[in-house]
C-alpha cells in the first residue's frame, strides 16, 4: 500500500541527490588522482566492485515501490555509472586514438575526437542496456531513468566542449588525458549551448511539475530524485561559459586559509 507523501519526501531527495553527487565526484577524482604504478589496478578494482553492487541493486529494487526503493535504485544506478567514470578517468577505457588533435577541421576533427572516446561510448551503451533491460517495465524504474538522465546530460556537456565553451575545467582531468583538451574549442559561445540549456531547463520544469502533482510517497520521492538529479547538471551547464574558474576559487580558498592561519598566530 502506497503511503501519503509529506514535505520530507519532497525535500529529502533534493538534499540526498546533491550530497551523493558531490561526494561521489570527489571520491572518483581522488581515486584516479596521481601517477602511481598501481593507480589503474586500484581504480579497476574499485570500479568493478561498484559495478557489481550497482547491478545487484538494479535487479533487487525493480519491484520496490517505496521511498526506500527509490533511493536504493537511484544509488544503484550511480554505482553502475561510476564504473565508466572511473575507468575513463583512469585511462583504462577511452578510445583507440590517444594522440592530440591533428591539424584538421570539420567532420574529420569530429571523427578524430570520437575515436578518443569510442571505447568509452561503447561501454556506456552496454551499461545502459544492462540497466534498462531488467527495469524497463518494472514497478520501480528509477534506476534506468537516472542512468538515462546521466547519459543525456553527459552527451550535452561533451558536445558543448567540442563545439566551444569558455571553461574546460581541465583541473579535473588527469594529466594522462590532457591530450583530450586539444579536441575542445575555447569560445565564449556556440549555437548548441542555448539550445541544450533551454531543453534541459524545460525537462527539469516538467519533472518538478510531476513531483508537485504526486499522490503517493514513492511517486514523490522517485520524481524528486530524478528532477533533482536532472537539475544539477542543468545548473552546471552555465559554468561552462562563466568567467569563474575552479582554480581561482581554490586559490581564493587557500588565501583565506593562509590569512586565517596568520591571524591565529598573532
Amino acid at each position: 500500500m502506497n503511503a501519503e507523501p509529506s514535505s520530507l519526501h519532497l525535500w529529502m531527495p533534493l538534499v540526498f541527490s546533491i550530497a551523493v553527487w558531490w561526494l561521489s565526484t570527489g571520491l572518483i577524482l581522488r581515486l584516479v588522482d596521481g601517477n602511481s604504478p598501481g593507480r589503474q589496478t586500484r581504480a579497476l578494482l574499485a570500479a568493478s566492485l561498484a559495478l557489481a553492487l550497482g547491478l545487484a541493486g538494479v535487479v533487487l529494487t525493480r519491484d520496490m515501490t517505496t521511498p526506500l526503493g527509490a533511493y536504493l535504485a537511484f544509488t544503484s544506478a550511480l554505482l553502475v555509472w561510476s564504473w565508466q567514470e572511473i575507468t575513463f578517468l583512469a585511462g583504462i577505457v577511452t578510445g583507440p586514438n590517444r594522440q592530440p588533435c591533428p591539424q584538421v577541421k570539420g567532420w574529420m576533427r569530429a571523427w578524430h575526437a570520437f575515436r578518443t572516446i569510442a571505447h568509452h561510448e561503447a561501454a556506456l551503451v552496454l551499461l545502459g542496456a544492462v540497466v534498462i533491460v531488467p527495469t524497463w517495465d518494472a514497478a520501480n524504474p528509477v534506476a534506468y531513468q537516472i542512468f538515462l538522465v546521466l547519459w543525456a546530460m553527459r552527451l550535452s556537456a561533451k558536445l558543448n566542449l567540442f563545439l566551444g565553451v569558455k571553461n574546460f575545467y581541465e583541473s579535473f582531468l588527469p594529466p594522462s588525458l590532457h591530450y583530450l583538451l586539444t579536441y575542445f574549442s575555447r569560445r565564449s559561445f556556440n549555437p548548441f549551448f542555448p539550445v541544450s540549456l533551454c531543453l534541459t531547463t524545460l525537462v527539469a520544469v516538467f519533472l518538478w511539475e510531476h513531483v508537485l502533482r504526486g499522490e503517493y510517497a514513492y511517486e514523490v520521492a522517485a520524481y524528486s530524485l530524478i528532477a533533482s538529479f536532472f537539475a544539477l547538471p542543468t545548473l552546471e551547464h552555465p559554468l561552462l561559459v562563466l568567467l569563474i574558474h575552479p582554480e581561482r576559487l581554490s586559490r581564493f580558498s587557500s588565501a583565506r586559509e593562509a590569512d586565517g592561519s596568520a591571524l591565529s598566530q598573532r
